[in-house]
């Protein structure tokens, strides 16, 4: 920690990421009401790559690898991510610390007819810009 009691907190700048770390910093201050929580956010590779599609991006963890810069030069003292954008390998000095409770794991589909994902056709396309979804589709 920076400092008694002091911690901060990195993440991205993206509405879900903003969302999830509000939501960790709400559950540690109802467990340690006297801790400062201060949120930094960080521009991650993916987050300004908006022009080409992540998959074509190149590279492993474009979403994370500042953030974990910022954890190992002890910039930040922990960082709250998405599960979907971590990679398989995590950098030798850190650790996935905690991983709360499950909220609904599902994601949407929006089809033109109102279909549901079992009612498509066998060719059906599906757009995503996820690796981890395409592959849970599949």
């Amino acid at each position: 920690m920076n400092g008694k009691n002091r911690i901060k907190i990195g993440t991205r700048g993206s509405k879900l990421a903003l969302w999830q770390a509000n939501w960790v910093i709400s559950a540690i201050k109802a467990r340690y009401p006297h801790f400062s929580l201060e949120l930094v956010i960080i521009k991650t590779k993916g987050d300004k790559i908006l022009d080409v599609p992540l998959a074509k991006a190149g590279g492993k963890g474009l979403f994370v690898k500042e953030i974990e810069q910022a954890l190992l030069d002890c910039s930040i003292d922990l960082a709250v991510h998405s599960m979907k954008d971590m990679p398989a390998e995590i950098p030798e000095g850190l650790c996935i610390g905690a991983i709360p409770e499950r909220e609904n794991p599902k994601d949407a589909l929006i089809s033109k007819k109102g279909l549901l994902f079992s009612g498509l056709e066998q060719k059906s396309r599906i757009g995503t810009s996820s690796l981890r979804r395409a592959a849970q589709i599949l």
